[in-house]
């Protein structure tokens, strides 16, 4: 699975697939740049319940397993919220489903659409059944069983809103996989999640990253080299990072991007010119992190490759979605502490 964001990239592709016999057609979808939302649902085959729509951080066309995941929804307005519990309840009732049901939803230009639908549980309910306190496997094979959503005593619709805000953020192994590329896209690369939980957004966001053993470093040396549809977007993320105390690095494309635009930068080598350059500095953990976002293709020659395969193999996050380094900046900015985040008992929700 692959985006292509013109005929360019759609030629490169096909040559690709191309090169092997194809016995199945290639399906080609709109893509859609808009926010990614997911249910899980239990349906008794008249009533519905949902526990609580969940919101990702990142741009659809990240697998959602790979996304961080924010319960509630922070962006959700009222009429998309009504207009996912309709489409969720028509779904299970055409699909006749009984039991349980994952859906994902993309909100784009405050329009609703369905990625998926998948009859089955999904590797969000551990999640959304901790922050809400609801036993979703047991309701839902109660219900499997012949039991009555309306006899158990959950209530049906969508349940009531925690007071609590939980964030998903999925755990990877890319340094125990030699020569796996880390950017992140359509297909699932994750291997595990850890689960931040407060009273706010911001503190239950940097529970996650810190419980996903990333730095959240206050000042330092940031890379930026992103391909050339991300440009515009990181010149905002890379002038708030200045502002706040980094000195930002960047190879000469990226670079002299965000010179024009009126931001610090250093010029460093790219991996072709000689002397000190991006590997250099990342083999002498000289950068604390940095952002990169990979042009077309997983071609191990690329200078992106090369550069995110090192950031791993030194232990320097490496960030491959600008809505991941939003999310991190503003961790940055929430200056916060680890004694200074109170501990949730989950067991009391």
């Amino acid at each position: 699975m692959a985006i292509a964001f013109s005929d360019t990239d759609i030629e490169y592709y096909m040559e690709i697939i191309n090169r092997t016999k194809q016995e199945n057609p290639i399906l080609v979808d709109k893509y859609l740049m808009g926010q990614e939302l997911e249910v899980d649902a239990i349906c008794d085959g008249q009533d519905i319940l949902v526990p609580g729509i969940m919101e990702h951080i990142e741009t659809a066309g990240i697998h959602s397993g790979d996304s961080i995941s924010v319960y509630p929804s922070q962006k959700l307005s009222r009429k998309n919220e009504d207009i996912i519990m309709e489409y969720t309840y028509s779904i299970a009732k055409e699909l006749n489903i009984i039991g349980m049901m994952n859906i994902q939803f993309i909100v784009y230009d405050d329009e609703v659409y369905i990625i998926e639908v998948n009859p089955r549980s999904s590797r969000t309910v551990p999640y959304i059944s901790k922050v809400t306190g609801l036993d979703v496997i047991r309701i839902a094979t109660k219900v499997i069983l012949g039991n009555k959503l309306k006899d158990i005593g959950c209530g049906t619709g969508l349940y009531k809103r925690s007071k609590y805000v939980a964030i998903k953020l999925p755990v990877f192994s890319f340094e125990k996989i030699k020569n796996a590329d880390i950017s992140l896209g359509p297909e699932m690369k994750s291997t595990g999640e850890v689960l931040g939980i407060a009273d706010n957004f911001k503190d239950a966001l940097y529970k996650a990253f810190i419980g996903g053993n990333i730095k959240i470093p206050k000042q330092g040396n940031l890379a930026i080299s992103v391909n050339d549809n991300d440009k515009e977007e990181v010149t905002g993320i890379a002038k708030e990072f200045e502002r706040i105390g980094f000195k930002i690095f960047s190879t000469s494309g990226t670079g002299n991007f965000l010179k024009q635009r009126g931001i610090n930068v250093t010029i460093i080598k790219k991996l072709s010119e000689e002397g000190a350059n991006i590997i250099s500095m990342l083999e002498k953990k000289e950068l604390d992190f940095i952002i990169n976002t990979p042009t077309r293709g997983k071609i191990e020659s690329r200078d992106g490759f090369k550069i995110r395969r090192t950031a791993t193999e030194n232990r320097v996050p490496c960030i491959t979605s600008l809505d991941t380094a939003n999310a991190l900046l503003s961790c940055i900015k929430h200056n916060r502490t680890e004694n200074e985040i109170e501990v949730v008992d989950i067991s009391k929700i």
